[in-house]
């Protein structure tokens, strides 16, 4: 199932003042920076190629490649992709349209991100950085600024240079004109930017706050060319089609609204023999078709107009590869491995809605899922399910609070609630695996609903004190897969023998987005990412500050417990503190309970035409089909010679 699995202009303040008052200001800002190059002298001051937060990179300086990568694999071919829904933008920036997939692919960084915008990169360890744009950086020990010395050869796909200035120009572009809760977050933490020369630019960091996610985050900002928007005049805040140049391996060659885009590999791209690129980014073509729904992408794979599918619906995987050019060994079926925990996906609670506010009545309402008879009936018994937020790993919360995260919980004080301490972490409630509507399930609801103040009235409907009826409306997004549908119609069946007076309702992927953005639903399938550590992006996920509008936050969790959690994690100064916090912070997650988790592939199920290759040893952080796959020239001549691929 798919589901919806950022980054930064100094601040500036000119307030008109008398004379004595701004001289007053100049020495005091003088004498501030005096202190700093004297706080700095007092530090080591750290040159690397790359970052981690502790300091620990498994590449060297004079790394050649990547271990998982072919640095011998061939440069060539096209790979095709099927999409089923819409889009009306190359701008994903905005909360405005629906972006094309890919549409980031033309925008690099000064420190390399994975080139799909997902996964990790390198794809064998989570945690750290290697340089891109900039061949070095440096910083002092307490990480109080950063100094990026950018490649002076890097420039755009229109020959212009990528310089310091585009990149002081992006990060305010981000905070000007990008997401409201990205920009809040930002501002707080990094109130200064400045251009050293044209290929060196220095951020500076608030005192007093983590530094976590710093140094990575104004890294991985997308670097866009000022000279493009300043002529052009376009808004990171609007919908549109033009693409300002990037610098990326990848260009646009040709786009059709809601039909197609295709992505160019650039023979002038100035980064091919930087370390960071070997093995990568080998497909001369990348093409994304649009289908209106997902039935219609996989005929489109069966039929070879698209070579390429990561499989999402395990009923297509156990019954539908059964077709002519599979059966002639013309397509390859594989399932590889995939190390990362499962993201926390399924039936997300928008706590917004009045009766959902309540977590007894969430708690009900969750019994309405019967995921054993879903695996068996609908998955194909496929499926495992999640129960953490760090599902398999040693970050996961098990049994009562002990040791170290017991002393960590008792040092946050009222803020955590009495179960926490008595109470084993939330996990899936059993279902009877050959019957949709469980009677156990269904009296344990019904008494929920009781202690939470509604009862079964006249017409069988839920009722509160004032006799108005639960009403709950699941959205879902009709280009969605026909088992998505089948499981949330079912949901809904089991929500309405308890009484609950449910709807389901399906509309098109403009609508869905648009709903979906504004919270407009009660139930929806969404997610948040599993939790692999600390970092800043989890208060915008998952904090309360941004809980009202963060795009990233689709139940609008709003915890007290959570924050002061996220707090003290970003603070932590070793691996051993940061996973105590996050073992609690899986804890306080899962006690929150905002997630339905409705199961997961535990592998990458994968389809191809018989003309792509993969390393043997798949990474553990990325599939990588778009990153370091490539085609192998022979059997893709084979296919077509044989007519089985045009």
């Amino acid at each position: 199932m798919i589901r919806h699995d950022s980054r930064t202009r100094a601040v500036r303040f000119a307030p008109r003042m008398m004379a004595a008052a701004l001289t007053g200001l100049c020495i005091a800002a003088l004498a501030a920076q005096m202190a700093l190059a004297q706080d700095d002298s007092d530090q080591k001051i750290i040159k690397s190629h790359g970052y981690s937060f502790f300091g620990d990179l498994k590449y060297p300086e004079d790394y050649e490649h990547f271990d998982y990568v072919n640095p011998d694999a061939p440069k060539g071919g096209e790979i095709s992709i099927a999409l089923a829904g819409s889009f009306d933008s190359m701008n994903p920036y905005t909360r405005k349209g629906r972006a094309a997939a890919l549409s980031t692919v033309m925008y690099e960084s000064l420190l390399g991100q994975v080139l799909a915008g997902s996964g990790a990169l390198p794809a064998d360890d989570f945690d750290e950085m290697y340089g891109l744009l900039a061949h070095t950086i440096e910083y002092p020990e307490d990480k109080s600024w950063v100094i990026f010395h950018m490649r002076p050869e890097a420039e755009f796909s229109d020959g212009t240079p990528v310089t310091a200035h585009d990149v002081l120009f992006s990060h305010n572009l981000l905070l000007d004109e990008g997401l409201k809760s990205y920009a809040e977050a930002v501002r707080k933490r990094i109130p200064k930017a400045e251009v050293i020369d044209d290929h060196t630019i220095k951020f500076y960091f608030a005192d007093g706050i983590s530094r976590r996610s710093l140094i990575d985050q104004v890294g991985s900002v997308p670097v866009w060319s000022k000279k493009w928007y300043e002529e052009s005049g376009a808004k990171l805040d609007e919908s549109r089609l033009e693409t300002s140049p990037g610098s990326g391996p990848y260009v646009i060659e040709d786009l059709d609204v809601n039909r197609r885009v295709i992505f160019k590999r650039n023979p002038d791209y100035w980064g091919w023999d930087l370390p960071i690129n070997q093995g990568r980014h080998n497909f001369d073509t990348i093409r994304l078709e649009y289908f209106a729904d997902s039935t219609a992408a996989f005929e489109a794979f069966k039929a070879g107009e698209v070579t390429f599918r990561t499989e999402a619906d395990p009923k297509n995987w156990a019954s539908a590869y059964d077709f002519p050019a599979l059966n002639r060994g013309d397509v390859v079926r594989e399932e590889l491995p995939d190390g990362m925990p499962p993201d926390m996906s399924g039936i997300v609670f928008n706590l917004g809605s009045e009766p959902l506010k309540d977590k007894k009545v969430r708690e009900a309402v969750a019994l309405a899922l019967n995921f054993e008879w879903t695996n068996k009936s609908l998955l194909y018994g496929l499926y495992a399910q999640q129960r953490s937020y760090s599902d398999g790993t040693r970050l996961e919360a098990k049994g009562l609070p002990e040791g170290e995260e017991l002393a960590f919980l008792e040092s946050l004080g009222d803020v955590v609630p009495e179960e926490i301490f008595t109470e084993e972490p939330w996990t899936p409630h059993e279902s009877d695996p050959d019957r949709l509507t469980s009677r156990k399930n269904l009296r344990q609801a019904l008494k929920l609903f009781e202690e939470a103040g509604w009862s079964v009235g006249d017409g069988g409907k839920l009722r509160n004190a004032d006799g108005q009826t639960m009403k709950l409306n699941f959205l879902f997004n009709a280009s969605g897969s026909p088992t998505d549908r089948a499981i949330a119609e079912n949901f809904v069946v089991n929500l309405k023998a308890m009484g609950v007076d449910a709807t389901f309702e399906s509309v098109d992927s403009s609508q869905y987005s648009k709903r979906e953005r504004d919270r407009d639903y009660d139930l929806v399938f969404d997610g948040y990412p599993a939790l692999l550590g600390t970092g800043t992006g989890l208060a915008q996920r998952l904090g309360s500050e941004a809980a009202e509008y963060s795009l990233f936050n689709p139940a609008g969790l709003a915890s007290p417990l959570v924050d002061k959690i996220i707090e003290e994690s970003l603070m932590t100064e070793s691996q051993e503190e940061e996973d105590v916090t996050i073992r609690a912070l899986d804890r306080a997650l899962r006690h929150e309970f905002i997630v339905i988790p409705d199961g997961y592939k535990p592998d990458h199920w994968v389809a191809f035409w018989d003309m792509y290759e993969h390393p043997e040893e798949i990474p553990p952080y990325a599939l990588g089909t778009l990153d370091f796959w490539w085609v192998n020239e022979e059997k893709a001549e084979e296919l077509k010679a044989s007519g089985a691929l045009k």
